[in-house]
């Protein structure tokens, strides 16, 4: 195959890479938090039930920050049922999910758990059947220091000084007709705006992300965007975007290249942004927070059946999806675009923390174990600091859909300036191996520190049965040069290199 050639320089950085796209998400769904981060049964739970085995996965996975309390399940709950003694918190019906939510987990034990792991926490608050009271007393709740209704029930659930929680979510997914309260564009840019000036009266540190789509192959999408900005832009820093990919069956290269789709998404919504902005006559940037995202390959009318068959559980399993090598490609390649896009992208929740569509799995009663898709996002999460570097390449690629030319090799490379690295990584979508040359211009390159692979033969390999059949290993088809780095990259494949510079 004929070789990919890759200049990166010093001088030429796309952005700085925000640490809170390391986030992921924890929504009261299945068993993400019940039987997931919180099981008081279970011989590894702390004193607050929560499970440290889960909480040292969390950790080693490198996440920074965690968005709570959906999802779907937001936009039908009241903050109000999951605070106070638990013995006197309602059992409540979750439409979203067709569940029962005990409410033994609400605010405060999620900042308990937020705390003890050591991550921001990022709140959602109800814009479906909720709206500007239940927005602003839950802010007041969680930041307002004291001597009002809502901070005094804090402290009197034993929190004294208030939690500070910065980022805030105005609602979830409201433009799709499947969520409890969906509205029109008009109809949820008015109330998100009325909500978000409301919420920074009380606390004008805070920042807010309003709802863009859902998915980008959503019929409204663009439109969308277009109308809730034109509304929300006083008060927006952030616009939420949500994205899933799945398919296998459309054949590897295919599934691969749809990441493709999610660097467009993002370009685009940043220049509907961008052009509001002008029609305003503002120099304000709206960020993206894409607090949604990951592989999903169970279909939306199984999930459903799932629940219909067996409603109205507490903690039920479904959608516990079990993620292959090739899933980890394709993952690996959509966590690298929040990279690529440093320049906008500064928050994004990877979907779901545990157990749905998740990176973590627990055992009730029992172990907990990673997927594939935990090594890509632990490796990024722990190396991919700094600068991202622009980077220019030519080499083999092909077409797939509406792309005509789906590069072989995805590539980003960054500058983590503080250790005095760069850091490359790198998927080869091929199924047959791949030689590539990076040149590190403006760079003293002089030594490989590391090179990680995370590679199976069968492609179709998951962990669930041996939960160490697809790992990261260390390999030696790396070599540097005058400069240029040159690895033969196995196929089908996910590499970390790391080089010293000066």
């Amino acid at each position: 195959m004929e070789k990919t050639n890759i200049i990166v320089h010093k001088k030429f950085q796309k952005g700085r890479i925000s640490p809170e796209i390391y986030g992921s998400f924890v929504e009261h769904m299945g068993r993400v938090v019940y039987s997931g981060i919180y099981e008081p049964t279970h011989r590894a739970a702390d004193a607050d039930g929560f499970r440290e085995d889960v909480r040292a996965a969390v950790k080693e996975m490198g996440v920074t920050a965690v968005r709570y309390p959906g999802g779907n399940f937001v936009s039908n709950y009241d903050w109000r049922d999951g605070v106070g003694p638990r013995e006197k918190r309602p059992r409540k019906v979750d439409l979203a999910w067709k569940s029962i939510e005990t409410n033994e987990v609400g605010t405060d034990e999620f900042m308990k758990w937020a705390k003890k792991t050591g991550i921001d926490p990022i709140f959602a608050v109800n814009l479906g059947t909720g709206g500007v009271k239940e927005a602003v007393s839950l802010l007041e709740y969680c930041n307002f220091p004291g001597g009002t209704c809502y901070s005094d029930m804090r402290r009197a659930n034993g929190q004294e000084t208030p939690y500070g929680i910065k980022t805030w979510c105005l609602g979830n997914e409201m433009d799709g007709d499947w969520q409890i309260g969906h509205k029109t564009a008009d109809e949820y840019g008015r109330l998100s705006y009325e909500a978000g000036k409301a919420m920074k009266l009380l606390d004008p540190s805070i920042k807010l992300a309003v709802c863009g789509s859902s998915l980008s192959s959503n019929a409204t999408f663009g439109e969308w965007e277009r109308i809730v900005m034109q509304h929300t832009y006083g008060c927006a820093d952030y616009i939420s975007l949500h994205q899933y990919y799945g398919g296998q069956e459309k054949g590897t290269a295919a599934f691969l290249a749809q990441s493709m789709d999610m660097e467009r998404y993002i370009r685009t919504v940043c220049g509907i942004c961008d052009a509001v902005g002008v029609q305003r006559h503002s120099s304000k940037k709206i960020d993206i927070c894409f607090d949604e995202w990951g592989v999903w390959e169970i279909p939306d009318k199984e999930v459903q059946a799932a629940v219909e068959n067996a409603p109205w559980q507490i903690a039920p399993s479904f959608s516990e999806q079990i993620y292959t090598m090739e899933d980890a490609l394709l993952f690996a390649s959509m966590m690298m675009n929040f990279l690529r896009c440093s320049d906008r992208v500064k928050i994004a929740c990877q979907s779901l923390l545990t157990n749905i569509s998740a990176c973590i799995m627990t055992e009730r009663g029992g172990d907990v174990w990673v997927q594939p898709i935990y090594y890509p996002f632990a490796l990024m999460a722990k190396y991919g600091r700094g600068v991202v570097l622009d980077e220019r390449s030519e080499g083999p690629s092909y077409a797939s859909g509406e792309f005509a030319q789906v590069p072989v090799i995805d590539k980003v490379a960054i500058w983590n300036e503080n250790a005095g690295e760069v850091v490359l990584f790198l998927v080869n979508r091929s199924e047959e191996a791949a030689e590539t040359e990076i040149d590190l211009q403006g760079f003293e390159a002089e030594m490989i520190l590391e090179s990680t692979v995370l590679h199976h033969e069968d492609k179709k390999a998951a962990n669930q049965i041996q939960h160490d059949r697809v790992v990261p290993k260390t390999c030696e088809n790396v070599s540097l040069k005058d400069g240029k780095v040159t690895c033969e990259l196995l196929p089908l494949s996910f590499e970390m290199v790391r080089v010293k510079v000066k």
